[in-house]
């Protein structure tokens, strides 16, 4: 009875404890998504700004519509022939004319003594003659071969928005431009 009295209830029925060992609580589990959160908005935002970024741009190109062809004057053309061997080569106003008189000559797509100083000279020419259009009745005309690479025909369409060019067209080569040019060395 002595035990009931000293207050140790370790010997009472239906009562059990260990000693030094406590009972673990359980702690609800919390996940902070507030890192995760933060992360999917600057995701969010770099796609969403990178895609305004990075929207292509493209250049206007009018062909010109079938049918009859319209004359132009020859002291207004300015031809060039682009082949699939990466060459180039420019000529005003007739092709039998150029070819008679031997005006057809190379130049170098890139570059101010490239066809864009050639494209200055000719405008700052129709400017002297103090016709009507000026430099604004330039027309140039850009003949691409069948295995012209897509790089030098936009090189072509660059100079001649640098140049302020407004009528050009993009037409197909005749067959004397064609054997003429498969007739040219190629530069090593």
């Amino acid at each position: 009875m002595d035990a009931l009295n000293t207050g140790d209830h370790s010997c009472l029925p239906g009562k059990r404890s260990r000693a030094g060992v406590r009972r673990p609580l359980k702690q609800q589990l919390r996940i902070d998504m507030t890192p995760m959160v933060d992360l999917g908005f600057l995701l969010i935002s770099f796609f969403v700004i990178t895609t305004e970024l990075s929207k292509p741009t493209a250049m206007n190109l009018i062909m010109p519509a079938d049918g009859i062809a319209m004359d132009l004057g020859d002291s207004n053309a300015f031809t060039v022939l682009l082949d699939d061997h990466n060459r180039a080569w420019y000529y005003t106003g007739d092709w039998k004319n150029a070819l008679e008189e031997n005006r057809i000559r190379p130049v170098s797509l890139s570059g101010k003594q490239g066809l864009r100083g050639q494209i200055i000279r000719r405008q700052q020419w129709l400017d002297a003659r103090h016709t009507g259009e000026g430099r604004g009745g330039l027309m140039l005309l850009i003949k691409a071969g069948p295995g012209t690479s897509y790089k030098n025909l936009v090189n072509v369409l660059d100079e001649m928005s640098i140049n302020q060019v407004k009528k050009y067209a993009v037409v197909n080569l005749t067959p004397e431009e064609r054997t003429w040019m498969q007739k040219q060395p190629r530069m090593k």
